[in-house]
């Protein structure tokens, strides 16, 4: 008699890994706000929270801004923010404040570092900067 199957689990049942835990956006929340206030006219931002949450979720997932979850803020309005929040530094300061912590604890160390990547095929050949080898049996 074989197993039963295990039924994998359904995605409202996993933990989500983007959206931030109530004790982080204390400590980066004001980080945020300091660096990118409100203007005084125009229409209102999106939430600062929802939006590094779609942000982050975006990134981990890969998917195109426009295929964000209907949950989350809209996605020009995301990507506006996200663009805004490169040039203003706040990524390089909100990551700042958990190493701090964490090197505060004794817990970061540096000497070993560790950095993974993916190569893929270029589609259509991509660019080349050498000419191409002639193959067995092509007229040239």
């Amino acid at each position: 008699m074989p197993r039963p199957r295990k039924a994998p689990p359904r995605p409202e049942d996993l933990p989500t890994i983007w959206e931030i835990p109530d004790a982080l956006w204390a400590r980066i929340g004001p980080i945020i706000a300091a660096l990118d206030p409100p203007k005084p006219t125009g229409r209102p931002r999106i939430d600062a929270r929802r939006a590094l949450e779609a942000i982050l979720f975006r990134l981990r997932s890969g998917c195109q801004w426009n295929h964000l979850p209907q949950d989350l803020p809209d996605d020009s309005s995301v990507h506006r923010t996200f663009q805004r929040w490169i040039a203003l530094g706040v990524f390089d300061r909100v990551w700042a404040e958990p190493v701090a912590a964490c090197a505060e604890l004794g817990g970061v160390d540096w000497e070993w570092q560790a950095a993974d990547g993916a190569l893929g095929k270029a589609r259509l050949g991509g660019t080349s900067s050498a000419a191409t080898r002639p193959t067995v049996g092509s007229a040239g």
